[in-house]
């Protein structure tokens, strides 16, 4: 549902009000609720261009994947606030970036848990720490979520333990909640995180994923929720259980999805961002969400290169691109962007974006989202860039 840039502007002063303080218990929600206070849009075809989107809410200001993350994002303006999902031991979904929540939550100050300390193989990779597949949701609800970068984002260590790990239940009530509050949708962006391995654990994501969805109304066509994987049969098998818009994540073109590793698929990322493999996506999804260096490369310096030709190819098949991720501070700019010596600081983020809106990207996963949104106000239609 369309926002016009002065409503939007009247936002982006209020950073760091809201989302605070704690959140209050959650009411419950279903179907017929969740219609309520939704605005009735027409799709994703409605949101702005660029969309911002708020990548785990707004984690360059708040510990992410947190009810207070996403509150913040929404109320700095995003368009879409992103949440992972992941399993617990007795099948509840979760928000959390990875299984794996050693760097993301207060679980090694308990000395209870200290035995499940342990060492798995994810995709491929050996991890060490405690995963969400071997808790209850229960006993993942008496740890706190805490900053996962301290080092690049010391002053978000001030919200440690401020927050629960939140279900995605939980998620869609507030959103619900907040939709009839200010009567216009609330879009999510909604990953299935590591699809394969958990459906080998008998912990599959995507059919409680679509009974959540069923459950409260976003399960349609136009519903106001991406779905999203790294792994197409994920993304396949969501488009058999719902209808709601559906989105491939690409990685670096040398790297394989785990699906098809585990199918012994040669295919890699490169030959998925090829006219055919693009061809093929679009036969169940509306979109791709490549990472920004598929867009435009960097070179061996960390500088940003001669863009490739993604994003007028993925556009011939009727398929939108949100890259991720933009974020403000210098470890994360392209070279040529950033200002001092300091990895922590604030580089030129806004001449990133441009940089990025110029190819002609439908939207952008930001950890910053009230800075996304002032770059993306520059390039959306009427306005006209640097205006």
């Amino acid at each position: 549902m369309t926002q016009g840039g002065a409503a939007r502007r009247t936002v982006l002063g209020a950073a760091v009000l809201a989302a605070g303080t704690s959140m209050t218990a959650l009411g419950a929600g279903t179907a017929s609720a969740a219609a309520g206070g939704q605005g009735g849009g027409g799709g994703y075809r409605d949101l702005p261009v660029p969309t911002v989107i708020g990548h785990r809410g707004a984690s360059g200001y708040r510990p992410e994947h947190t009810l207070g993350s996403y509150q913040l994002a929404l109320d700095l303006g995003a368009d879409v606030i992103e949440q992972d999902l992941v399993p617990t031991k007795d099948g509840h979904l979760v928000c959390r970036h990875e299984n794996e929540i050693g760097g993301t939550t207060d679980v090694a100050d308990h000395p209870a848990f200290a035995a499940r300390r342990t060492t798995k193989s994810i995709d491929g990779v050996a991890v060490t720490g405690w995963f969400t597949e071997d808790f209850t949701l229960a006993e993942l609800k008496t740890l706190r979520a805490k900053e996962r970068i301290p080092a690049v984002r010391q002053r978000n260590t001030l919200y440690d333990g401020r927050w629960a790990v939140p279900t995605f239940e939980e998620v869609l009530r507030w959103a619900n909640r907040e939709g009839r509050r200010r009567d216009k949708q609330v879009w999510l962006h909604v990953e299935t995180k590591h699809p394969t391995y958990f459906r080998g654990l008998g912990l599959g994501l995507e059919e409680p994923l679509a009974r959540l969805l069923r459950r409260y109304g976003r399960d349609g066509r136009d519903a106001a929720v991406f779905l999203q994987s790294f792994e197409p049969s994920s993304v396949q098998r969501l488009s058999r259980l719902v209808s709601a818009p559906r989105v491939v994540l690409l990685s670096a073109a040398n790297t394989r999805p785990w699906d098809f590793e585990v199918a012994k698929d040669p295919r890699t990322v490169a030959d998925l961002v090829k006219p055919d493999g693009l061809k093929w996506i679009s036969g169940f999804a509306q979109g791709i969400g490549p990472t920004l260096d598929l867009v435009i490369p960097r070179d061996a310096a960390g500088r940003l290169g001669t863009p490739t030709t993604l994003v007028k190819d993925a556009h011939a098949r009727g398929l939108l691109l949100h890259p991720y991720t933009a974020r403000n501070e210098n470890s994360f700019l392209p070279a040529e962007y950033r200002k001092g010596t300091d990895p922590a600081a604030y580089g030129d983020a806004f001449g990133a974006y441009a940089k990025y809106f110029e190819q002609g990207i439908d939207g952008i996963f930001t950890d910053n989202p009230d800075t996304g949104l002032l770059a993306a106000e520059a390039f959306r239609p009427g306005r006209g860039a640097n205006r």
